[in-house]
């Protein structure tokens, strides 16, 4: 009986003596079964093994496209010594035979852009001269003269006239090597990751940037910075190279959102440290609405000064009082951190109304002594503004007028008025106010002094009538 590993022997012996001798210029497909640092190993089958530069093997920026297993296939440059491939032919070692392999089976080949001509340029593979079109130099317009004496790789996507008429493509190359690298680059894109890009336009509404490989991103204008943003060409340029993190990927529609402000820290993050109620802060106003003006404290953190919190004026229009990139100081009149709102108010350089506290008792409470200035007018009274967002009512029975007089005559919208405080709810909202208790207390304490000055004699002029009486009563007798 034979020996089965005798058999096997016998057998790959036999098939090594059947062993066709590879031709230069040949076409052949291979099998990668080791990559060093240099040259890769194919085994080409039946034929044997040859070597390929592992540089053939990598993208634009120097990775490696295949792996160990992967089939490929290339050309025979030489079997002097061994067999060696290539995947791109060079052009002084070619032939128009190989030219038409490498036409077939779109490997790519080495030509140097000679002259510019009409409608495209003069390549010459070797000794051979072949036809570049414009639109096939490039993936993207481009200055004609500036590819004059390149050496590219090609595809020869034309070959006529058993070689008279070959006409050339670099652009199918770049767009394979473009949708390589796409493919990389889409795998990474993910949210979260941190890229760094090329501002290709800006938009009213944001930025257009190109990640890589023409794959694209848009940073709208509010995911640009902390701080509001009113031209993004303030932020960024076309050609600028910025950092960016993927905040969303839309599958989809092909869509890729980007932010540049998440990238530094949120103010809002340490604003409950920063800012208290009661506090008062320098602010600029960014905007203004018909509910109030938006006042920015500092980069990201903005605050809304409500319009209620403006001293009424005679004209009824409390935005006259402001405009945006006005500056004042302002008082933090409320904190909601989580909803990242600040309410806040005006305080002018003098302040009005004017505050009158009794007895050194604070605030606005029954029994203080204030002077405010007349909201408007309501059927049941008088609205008065007393402080930021706090506005108290005369009713009409307290405003000290006969019921049918002209209330908006004796309390003119704008204009300053006394008053004391009658009744003040917990919430310290519901404010009852008197104008009618200003005149009664006063004409009480004009009473009162006038009482106290009839109590008291006068010593000088008493004496004196005591005098001039007694003179009268002698003159008599």
């Amino acid at each position: 009986m034979s020996d089965p590993e005798e058999e096997d022997f016998a057998a790959m012996f036999e098939a090594s003596l059947q062993v066709r001798y590879l031709e230069k210029g040949e076409t052949v497909e291979g099998r990668i079964v080791a990559i060093g640092s240099e040259v890769a190993l194919i085994d080409v089958g039946g034929k044997g093994e040859a070597i390929l530069d592992v540089e053939e093997l990598m993208d634009s920026e120097s990775r490696l496209e295949v792996a160990v297993g992967d089939s490929i296939q290339a050309m025979v440059v030489s079997t002097t010594g061994g067999i060696k491939l290539s995947r791109r032919l060079a052009g002084a070692a070619t032939s128009l035979r190989q030219f038409e392999d490498a036409f077939h089976s779109g490997l790519p080949v080495e030509g140097t852009v000679e002259q510019e001509i009409k409608g495209g340029y003069e390549v010459h593979l070797g000794r051979n001269r072949a036809f570049c079109p414009f639109s096939q130099i490039d993936v993207r317009s481009t200055d004609s003269s500036a590819h004059i004496g390149s050496v590219y790789q090609f595809r020869i996507i034309e070959y006529e006239d058993s070689g008279r008429n070959i006409i050339v493509s670099r652009r199918v190359i770049l767009e394979e090597e473009q949708q390589a690298n796409a493919a990389a680059i889409r795998e990474k894109i993910i949210p979260g990751a941190v890229f760094t890009g090329k501002v290709t336009s800006v938009r009213d509404f944001g930025a257009f940037v190109d990640l890589g490989a023409g794959i694209q991103g848009l940073v709208h204008v509010s995911e640009m910075s902390w701080s509001r943003v009113s031209n993004p060409s303030d932020m960024v340029k076309p050609g600028e190279e910025i950092t960016v993190k993927i905040l969303g990927v839309d599958e989809e529609k092909q869509k890729i959102s980007l932010g540049l402000k998440q990238l530094s820290a949120d103010p809002w993050s340490k604003a409950g440290d920063t800012y208290k109620t009661g506090q008062q802060r320098a602010g600029r106003i960014t905007r203004v609405t018909g509910f109030g003006a938006f006042v920015e404290l500092e980069p990201g953190i903005e605050g809304l000064a409500h319009a209620s919190t403006f001293p009424p004026t005679g004209s009824g229009d409390w935005s006259s009082q402001v405009t945006p990139e006005m500056t004042g100081t302002f008082e933090i009149l409320s904190l909601d951190l989580e909803q990242k709102r600040i309410s806040v108010a005006l305080v002018a350089e003098k302040e009005a109304p004017v505050l009158r506290k009794p007895e050194g008792r604070p605030g606005i409470i029954p029994g203080a002594l204030l002077t405010g200035k007349v909201e408007r007018h309501e059927k049941f009274g008088v609205f008065v503004f007393l402080a930021p967002g706090r506005t108290g009512l005369i009713p009409l029975s307290e405003t000290g007028v006969a019921k049918d007089s002209d209330i908006p005559r004796a309390f003119p919208v704008g204009g300053d008025v006394e008053v004391i405080v009658l009744e003040v709810d917990p919430s310290g909202r519901r404010i009852r106010l008197s104008a009618k208790a200003v005149t009664e207390a006063r004409e009480a304490e004009e009473v009162r002094e006038w009482t106290e000055r009839q109590e008291t004699p006068a010593a000088g002029f008493g004496t004196l009538a005591d005098k001039l009486r007694s003179a009268l009563e002698t003159r008599k007798k």
